[in-house]
């Protein structure tokens, strides 16, 4: 009866300590100071398509919670200049939306985000239409990008799944041998075997977690005309 409430227990431990480490950890950043253009009022600008623009996101994302539609907020990290004038300031305001969300499976399939950037809004108010998706996520280690539309994909979990398997079988084996007196472990192996492999099948892979004040590598996806006199307007 004791080894039975045991595996139990060792079942609920399992499942909680899953889902703790599928919960999202949220830290606030403090926003890019927004910058002045500096060109001149009398000409226009045109960044040519294939420009990376760095962005901080200012709002977290999680595959657990995003829904298509949802919108996304950001701000440039470093200014992008054209014949020596700056005309996209650092801190210049990105606005975009979730297109697509995919989340793990509980035995395989990885998470997946994509999204797009559709406006840009500069210090003075001056706004304008963006063609921009994701190019990169610079800095991460758990998520990468496929596809030209760059969809975030988060990581796959056959290392974590054959860990939890082997941690609860190695949990049974040591007690079974105590319950047993050492004829046990080979049983409490298999049942921790089989506890580790009910929480695999029944727990999702990582999701994606993207914090606020993560990077994110935006492309443009055609020119974008951007006028002087808007940008040099107070």
């Amino acid at each position: 009866m004791r080894f039975i409430v045991t595996i139990a227990l060792l079942a609920a431990w399992s499942v909680a300590y899953s889902s703790a480490q599928d919960q999202p950890h949220l830290t606030p950043r403090t926003p890019v100071p927004q910058q002045q253009s500096n060109v001149e009022p009398e000409s226009e600008y045109t960044v040519p398509p294939g420009t990376k623009i760095p962005l901080t996101l200012t709002q977290g994302i999680t595959s657990k919670t995003a829904k298509e539609g949802d919108p996304v907020y950001a701000q440039t990290a470093f200014p992008v200049t054209q014949n020596n004038r700056i005309v996209i300031p650092a801190g210049t305001y990105i606005q975009g939306v979730v297109r697509h969300v995919v989340r793990p499976g509980r035995v395989k399939g990885r998470a997946e985000l994509q999204m797009s950037f559709t406006s840009m809004i500069f210090p003075n108010g001056y706004t304008v239409m963006l063609p921009g998706s994701v190019d990169k996520v610079p800095g991460s280690q758990s998520v990468d990008t496929k596809g030209s539309e760059g969809t975030i994909q988060g990581p796959g979990s056959k290392g974590q799944d054959a860990g939890t398997i082997a941690r609860d079988a190695a949990a049974g084996a040591g007690i079974g041998a105590i319950a047993g007196n050492g004829r046990g472990a080979g049983i409490g192996a298999a049942s921790g075997g089989v506890l580790g492999l009910a929480t695999v099948l029944f727990t999702r892979g990582p999701e994606i977690q993207l914090d606020p004040g993560a990077s994110v590598e935006m492309v443009l996806e055609r020119e974008l005309n951007l006028e002087g006199a808007m940008l040099r307007r107070q």
